[in-house]
């Protein structure tokens, strides 16, 4: 018996010290993929030595001598610091995820190959790059040094068992592509619901389901809409329509359109005449950022003065500074909802469906291309697209005709580095002309300059809209309308000079008349956010960096005040025990988006649930009708009809499933109440408790929970919500913060969750994360030099 104890507790010593040296081993393995941050290395192809320094959060000063060295130095820190995130940035767009992660992204995989960038990019490559191939190619073989730098291949590629693939010219256009698909929906999917639902419902109905705008509007040309003018039960009653048998709601979320808060005043707003930019971007937050903060110092004729010396954020994959400042001018941008995509209704000309009907009455023949989709661990799957003259087929209508898809993307000219030239512009003049060649995903621009000048433009190629062309319905041969190319740039909305000295956008509607339907609507943002960021513009007549960034961190619940009254009002005036119960827990009003705030939290939930109450009752014909083909669109401007219902309770606008008004209000409450009691007391549910960050590793889902912690940031109760200029979810929010003032880049203001690195085990990881998370201020410009390392020319 001892000698059998002995034996186990050997085995036991021995699995012990097996376990510890795996361990010790995986540990040594995952340091092997860390960053040189200190003395010397060489990099091919450099002309001259580049200084690369590192402040305590690792925010990068790069000094080289040409555009060329400082992108070559750039692609060396990203590829470092950064090349499993590139990967993926290259990988989403040209799907090609299977083959990293195997079968489960495959479905992903064929949404996107149907776009065929890649194929597009290796077609146009001369045009995409331009000019500015010699620096690509410099950025391209620094990326691939920095990643050959490392002691081992970047540690999630350990943890996938695969390796890395060396990056490439297009795909520096890929990452670039990768936020159209981000910022843009390349299915087009709300165009089509709303027109299958359209095609429907009676148009008094459809014209509630997709109001365009509402009160709280804030554009920066015309006027607010207003709310919506309930019909009267002679025109519209939806008593009287088909409902679904099944009396289940869709669920509805609050609209959450990606994007972002940019606004800036100009030199009559500030004491010494400086103008002043803030800008935020809205974005799925992760770890590590998205963007990797930099300082790229070089010489260059086009520059003043012979030198760019330029700060801000850079996207890792592209090599340029996306947001900042130059000394001269300092730019940040917010998404545009334009109108974007188009559907073609395309009617075959024979059973096969090999050839469709084109204008003129000839035929054309259908072009299909194989993609072949590499599987981890799999073979390949083909996936052939069928191509028209107007795009890729994405939807089938009946047994004569399909859908195909026009997006800007797809198109030659979408995509340019010509961004890239903001970093030498001198003025607002010499930024807005670069940024009027600038191929990206259309964004609102806005831009000031050193002598307190500020402007705003729509900064995208604008397609060229021939004929007449319907807003919302599939394009047909009969409509004479076609894409035709790209617009002038001259065409692109502007404000410049503003005579208030205030411009703001936040994804809402800035246009109107003409302008707007040149640009389209494509599901702008409710105007709550803009309104409030407007509002705290005109609030003031001085303003300091420190002042913008107080508009940027302000969570007021404004948009859901009234909300609050409603239900202390309607728990006053009914019977309803779940109405009493929610009014009382929530009966001091903090009027914000507080993370101790209970009644922040109970009415915003209990409106969301009115108002799916409601949006699903305006959808039960549509949804009768189409059964399983019914898609709920997104809408984020119903605020403008459920408010007039909740004040007016049309009872002929009452969805079917219902008695009366007192019971859809009874309902909601009953269902927020069983919620929040699942979880303790209604009294303790405070919004810190449900927006709690969830930002972590791209990875750390894969792990099991115990292994997760060291993949994620804190998990801070986080302020602010969506309606408001803090915009804030556990998992998406402001991917950045800049207030600057150009020429006075040492008074800016800076903040970027996540950190700088990729690697846990960095010092990086997570740098500056808190300071984020709490609203401190941090300084613009990069600190003190904490490492230096000295790129010099390979001998």
């Amino acid at each position: 018996m001892r000698k059998l104890l002995r034996f186990t507790f050997r085995l036991s010593v021995v699995l012990l010290v097996l376990a510890l040296l795996a361990a010790v081993l995986a540990w040594w393995a995952v340091r092997g993929s860390l960053a040189r941050l200190d003395g010397e290395l060489a990099l091919p192809g450099l002309s001259a030595p580049v200084q690369v320094q590192r402040d305590e959060l690792g925010v990068a000063t790069v000094e080289a001598a040409n555009e060329a060295d400082a992108a070559r130095a750039l692609g060396f820190l990203h590829g470092q610091e950064r090349y499993f995130e590139m990967d993926l940035l290259r990988r989403s767009a040209a799907g090609e995820l299977s083959a990293l992660f195997g079968p489960r992204a495959i479905e992903r995989d064929k949404a996107v190959r149907v776009h065929r960038l890649r194929a597009r990019v290796a077609e146009n490559l001369d045009a995409v790059a331009g000019e500015r191939l010699p620096v690509l190619e410099a950025y391209r073989d620094g990326v691939n040094a920095g990643l050959a730098s490392l002691r081992s291949r970047p540690w999630p590629y350990l943890l996938l068992q695969a390796q890395p693939e060396p990056w490439t010219v297009p795909d520096t256009a890929l990452a670039g592509y990768a936020m159209f698909f981000d910022l843009q929906d390349e299915t087009n999917s709300r165009e089509l619901a709303l027109w299958r639902i359209r095609e429907n419902v009676p148009p008094a109905l459809y014209a509630l389901i997709a109001v365009d705008g509402s009160e709280w509007d804030a554009p920066l040309f015309g006027q607010a809409r207003g709310n919506a003018v309930l019909p009267g039960p002679d025109v519209l009653d939806l008593r009287t329509l088909p409902a679904p048998e099944d009396k289940a709601d869709y669920d509805v979320s609050e609209p959450a359109a990606p994007g972002s808060n940019n606004f800036a005043v100009a030199w009559q707003l500030t004491a010494d005449g400086r103008a002043i930019v803030a800008d935020d971007m809205h974005l799925g937050l992760r770890a590590p950022n998205l963007w990797f903060r930099a300082r790229l110092k070089y010489a260059d004729a086009r520059a003043p003065g012979g030198r760019v010396d330029v700060s801000g954020f850079t996207l890792p994959g592209i090599p340029a500074v996306i947001v900042g400042s130059n000394g001269h001018v300092a730019w940040g941008f917010t998404n545009s909802y334009g109108d974007w995509l188009d559907f073609y209704r395309v009617e075959w000309a024979n059973k096969q469906r090999t050839r469709y009907h084109v204008p003129g009455g000839d035929q054309q023949v259908l072009r299909v291309s194989s993609e072949w989709i590499q599987i981890k661990g799999g073979a390949a799957v083909e996936l052939p697209v069928r191509e028209t003259r107007w795009g890729p087929i994405t939807a089938e209508l009946d047994g004569t005709t399909s859908l195909a898809l026009r997006w800007t993307a797809q198109l030659p000219g979408a995509l340019n580095f010509g961004l890239a030239d903001l970093a030498h512009a001198g003025n607002l003049d010499a930024g807005l002309a670069a940024a009027d060649l600038a191929g990206i995903p259309a964004q609102n621009l806005v831009i000031g300059d050193r002598t307190g000048r500020i402007g705003w433009r729509l900064t995208a190629q604008l397609p060229e809209r021939a004929g007449t062309c319907p807003a919302t319905a599939p394009l047909a041969l009969a409509d004479a309308c076609r894409w035709a190319g790209w617009l002038s740039p001259t065409e692109n909305p502007s404000l410049v000079d503003p005579a208030n000295g205030r411009l703001w956008t936040a994804n809402n509607r800035l246009l109107d008349g003409e302008a707007l339907r040149l640009v389209g609507d494509g599901g702008y943002a409710n105007g709550a956010r803009a309104r409030q960021i407007r509002d705290g513009l005109l609030a003031k007549d001085r303003f300091t960096e420190a002042d913008l960034l107080a508009i940027q961190l302000d969570d007021r619940a404004l948009y859901l005040q009234r909300w609050h009254a409603a239900l202390q009002s309607e728990a006053a005036r009914g019977n309803s025990e779940a109405l009493k119960a929610l009014a009382t827990a929530a009966a001091t009003w903090d009027g914000r988006a507080s993370v101790d705030s209970v009644s922040y939290r109970l009415v915003r939930a209990w409106r969301l649930a009115v108002v799916e109450r409601i949006q699903n009752g305006l959808m039960a014909p549509a949804q009768a009708a189409l059964g399983d083909a019914f898609v709920m669109p997104d809408l984020p401007q119903l605020e403008a009809v459920a408010w007039p219902m909740l004040q007016q309770k049309p009872a002929h606008l009452l969805p079917r499933r219902f008695d009366s008004w007192d019971a859809l209000l009874d309902d909601a409450a009953r269902d927020i109440q069983g919620q929040l009691l699942a979880q303790g007391p209604l009294a303790q549910r405070t919004w810190g408790e449900r927006n709690t960050a969830a930002i972590c590793h791209p990875l750390a889902g894969a792990l099991p929970a115990l292994l997760r912690g060291p993949l994620c940031m804190p998990a801070d109760p986080l302020p602010g919500d969506g309606n408001m200029p803090r915009v804030q979810t556990p998992t998406f929010g402001a991917s950045q913060r800049m207030v600057v003032s150009p020429g006075h880049e040492a008074d800016g203001i800076i903040h970027m969750p996540g950190g700088q690195s990729g690697h846990p085990l960095s010092p990086f990881w997570g740098a500056g994360h808190a300071a984020w998370v709490r609203g401190e201020p941090t300084p613009f410009l990069p600190g003190e030099a904490r490492h230096r390392l000295q790129l010099r020319p390979e001998s």
